[in-house]
């Protein structure tokens, strides 16, 4: 029995004494309960508005107010005429418009009815809903609380419009967010075994031997990769389209570039994951790790980023599928061109420049 207990206690002295082991087990568990805690919510905060205001009486102002003052709404933009509404929905900034009809006071004390109309953009389809929903329930708390003080009630009803996806199919949310994730981790997780299984099948010495650089060995190992990834994000946008109804409503052309280039950045990062691992297992785990996770709470493809502390969207910013699932919607669903999506693809050339400099210059060009 003594013998068995010191058995125990070593493996105590073996847990604790490994870093990893250590990470594993407390370090992961917290994190995704902090994160989980902070991102799955149903609320919506901070969600960038435009205000239309025909009328710009004392009521329309009041409501205005109202709104704003909520922790659920940031007026971003006045606007002044029906045409800027599809042009501030297509930046994709602004979730939501808001339309005050002429003459809104003078309706409202007259009819005892005026109109808003609420204008929101639905390639989020749930976020959409409860945007409107909240919006709803703060005009109908304000007439309540207005219609104590009147002897005519009034009365004000919202009129829903939903811009980009009518219908609330979930589908224009799943399949940009699922093209994003897929082509993230199937291309990092590649290339991130490749460098480790020439360490660990003893192969690396031909590499290091032959008159190939640094640069051209990661280059020749991303190629393959490419082309593979490239048919799958091509596969994607097929059966999205044929099977699930989901439209290319602007270039394709378009849409296949930025493609490659997320692809392109997806196996350099994965390089650069495999050039620090040694052996496959660590290469795959860390893939998993660092990709898998942030991929689905922190790009925006479930859960919106406004929704988030301040500090999980500073870290969403360096999210690669952020940008992506942006990009992508922007074409496929709102059918805009390069001019709204240049700066995400940018911010993708440069974090696709920055791993394949990082990877160049972490390959050994010796064995350890």
């Amino acid at each position: 029995m003594k013998q068995f207990l010191g058995f125990i206690k070593k493996e105590f002295y073996h847990i604790f004494r490994d870093p990893r082991t250590l990470l594993v087990l407390f370090g992961i568990p917290v994190a995704q309960l902090l994160i989980f805690g902070y991102v799955v919510t149903t609320e919506v905060k901070n969600i960038s508005v435009a205000i239309l205001d025909r009328s710009k009486d004392d009521v329309t102002r009041e409501i205005t107010q109202k709104i704003i003052e909520s922790d659920y709404f940031t007026l971003t933009q006045n606007l002044q005429s029906d045409t800027q509404i599809e042009e501030v929905f297509k930046t994709g900034n602004i979730k939501e418009v808001i339309v005050f009809e002429p003459n809104f006071a003078q309706k409202l004390g007259r009819d005892g009815t005026a109109q808003i109309q609420l204008i929101a953009d639905a390639s989020d389809a749930n976020t959409a809903n409860l945007i409107v929903n909240y919006t709803s329930a703060i005009i109908s708390d304000y007439v309540q609380k207005q219609n104590k003080l009147q002897l005519m009630p009034m009365q004000i009803k919202p009129e829903v419009r939903m811009v980009f996806n009518e219908s609330l199919q979930s589908v224009y949310m799943f399949v940009p967010g699922t093209m994003a994730l897929i082509l993230m981790l199937v291309s990092a997780m590649m290339t991130s075994i490749s460098i480790a299984r020439e360490k660990e099948l003893g192969t690396m010495e031909v590499l290091l031997v032959s008159p190939l650089k640094p640069a051209q060995i990661i280059i020749g190992k991303v190629i393959p990769y490419v082309a593979l990834a490239f048919i799958n994000a091509v596969t994607i946008i097929v059966l999205g389209n044929l099977i699930f109804g989901m439209p290319v409503n602007g270039s394709l052309t378009l849409l296949l570039a930025e493609s490659l280039l997320f692809i392109s950045l997806a196996l350099s990062l994965g390089i650069l994951i495999s050039t620090i691992a040694k052996t496959q297992q660590v290469a795959m785990f860390i893939s998993l790790f660092a990709l898998m996770l942030p991929t689905i709470m922190l790009s925006g493809f479930i859960f919106p980023i406004e929704n988030m502390p301040v500090v999980l969207q500073m870290i969403s910013h360096i999210m690669p599928p952020k940008y992506f699932i942006i990009i992508i919607k922007n074409i496929m669903i709102k059918g805009t061109g390069f001019g709204f999506v240049w700066k995400e693809t940018l911010v993708l050339i440069a974090m696709m420049m920055v791993f394949i400099l990082l990877s160049v210059k972490k390959f050994k060009i010796r064995l350890q």
